[in-house]
């Protein structure tokens, strides 16, 4: 299993609508590979999010981003974004959880 961290700027005001946003794309049907995310806001920065996935695979996620259902997903909270979402995938090393 792998981590997709992605840092998203959205544009500023436009919080809680990005939430409400994200909220209703959690209830798209689910995709093959995905685990289920987080989806953390700054204290320091509240414009910035971090959004945080589990995936089967790198290639389960790069699967979803050509898909058609990646394209719903993008329509409902693209619009908040101030700018493309900075996206990397990690896997875990060492935890203590």
């Amino acid at each position: 299993m792998i981590t997709e961290i992605a840092q998203i700027e959205i544009k500023p005001g436009t919080e809680k609508n990005y939430e409400a946003a994200i909220a209703k794309a959690a209830t798209l049907p689910p995709v093959e590979g995905f685990h289920g995310f987080e989806l953390h806001r700054s204290i320091e920065k509240p414009s910035r999010y971090r959004f945080i996935a589990k995936w089967d695979t790198v290639e389960a996620h790069n699967a979803f981003r050509g898909s058609e259902k990646f394209g719903e997903w993008r329509a409902l909270v693209g619009p908040y974004y101030a700018a493309p979402p900075e996206v990397e995938h990690t896997m875990i090393v060492v935890s203590t959880l």
